[in-house]
């Protein structure tokens, strides 16, 4: 965007063919007898008269480039600048055998003998795709929390830990939701973000730990922060993987569902609950959509002062001029 700071100035422009008009009039052309015309006409024309027209031309671009210089050239690029309040989010992740269970899989996204914890695996890496402007933490828990990754917007990193999920990685396998509600409001509670939530996702009940869920939740909802909570897992019985090997068979769908929706309401979130991938993918997506991260834009133009080359130009067609002033060229009639 070309723009300039007086534009009115450029009407000077229009007085510049007046005055070479007039300058031109004032000249006072030399007068010859009959006689001397004929005789100027059979001497050999000089080639000096092809470029008499140089002079004047030069005083002209000159006056024509400090016109536009005085005026204020200058180019424009519009810029956005995005100013973001970032939304800090704790993933809390059951990583207890029962996640095992491929009941979740149905040959989407996650193949189809995935886990419970593959799938969520899956949908999680997507869910932090499309939150690039938050800062998230990661908190894996069985019989006790862990935490895998604080708040961070080093997301490349972050889905490498997500990577690191599994089954097994904490010593006892049972669920401590209660104190795994409590690890990931530690974590928040010293956030300035004006919005802090943890996302729960499990696919069992509250069976170990020191606290309580709700205990939890009321300190969660002490401190401002939502927990959303997400049941995963089907309403049918399912053979596992345990240790070394062996099938364990796990009842479909043993979550306290009750439970974890006081968890969410007492935090002003909600509870989900998901039976496939599909479903899990589904509810990922509206927890994004329901704290969406507000973002301001705010529009400018940033300049870049032309003047300068003008005022070069008509400072080199000012020195043309006058080097050709003392030339023959300043003799010869124009």
């Amino acid at each position: 965007m070309f723009t300039f700071r007086h534009p009115l100035l450029l009407l000077l422009l229009l007085a510049i063919p007046l005055v070479a008009v007039w300058l031109r009039m004032r000249r006072k052309a030399p007068t010859f007898a009959t006689s001397d015309i004929a005789s100027l006409e059979a001497l050999p024309r000089s080639p000096w008269l092809q470029l008499r027209w140089l002079g004047p031309a030069a005083l002209a671009l000159a006056a024509v480039l400090l016109v536009v210089a005085a005026a204020g050239p200058r180019a424009g690029i519009r810029r956005a600048r995005a100013e973001t309040e970032g939304v800090d989010i704790v993933l809390l992740v059951d990583t207890s055998t029962s996640m095992n269970a491929t009941d979740l899989s149905d040959g989407g996204m996650a193949g189809p003998r995935a886990t419970r914890l593959d799938v969520a695996k899956s949908v999680i890496r997507t869910f932090v795709d499309n939150r690039p402007d938050d800062r998230i933490g990661i908190v894996a828990f069985s019989a006790m929390p862990f935490t895998l990754a604080p708040l961070t917007t080093d997301h490349p990193w972050l889905q490498q830990q997500i990577d690191r999920l599994q089954t097994g990685m904490l010593p006892e396998d049972a669920t401590a939701i209660g104190d795994a509600i409590a690890s990931a409001v530690n974590r928040l509670r010293p956030s300035q973000a004006k919005s802090k939530l943890v996302i729960l996702l499990t696919d069992g009940i509250n069976n170990a730990g020191r606290l309580a869920p709700l205990n939890a939740a009321q300190a969660a909802a002490a401190l401002g922060i939502k927990v959303y909570a997400v049941g995963a897992a089907s309403d049918q019985p399912q053979t596992v993987s345990g240790f070394f090997g062996m099938r364990v068979a796990v009842p479909g769908a043993e979550i306290d569902e009750e439970t974890l929706r006081k968890v969410a309401e007492l935090t002003g979130a909600q509870y989900f609950r998901a039976t496939d991938s599909d479903s899990l993918a589904a509810i990922y997506e509206e927890i994004d959509q329901l704290e969406k991260t507000p973002v301001t834009l705010d529009s400018y133009t940033q300049y870049k002062e032309l003047f300068a080359p003008f005022a070069a130009g008509a400072a080199l067609c000012l020195l043309l001029a006058l080097l050709l002033h003392a030339t023959p060229l300043a003799e010869l009639p124009t």
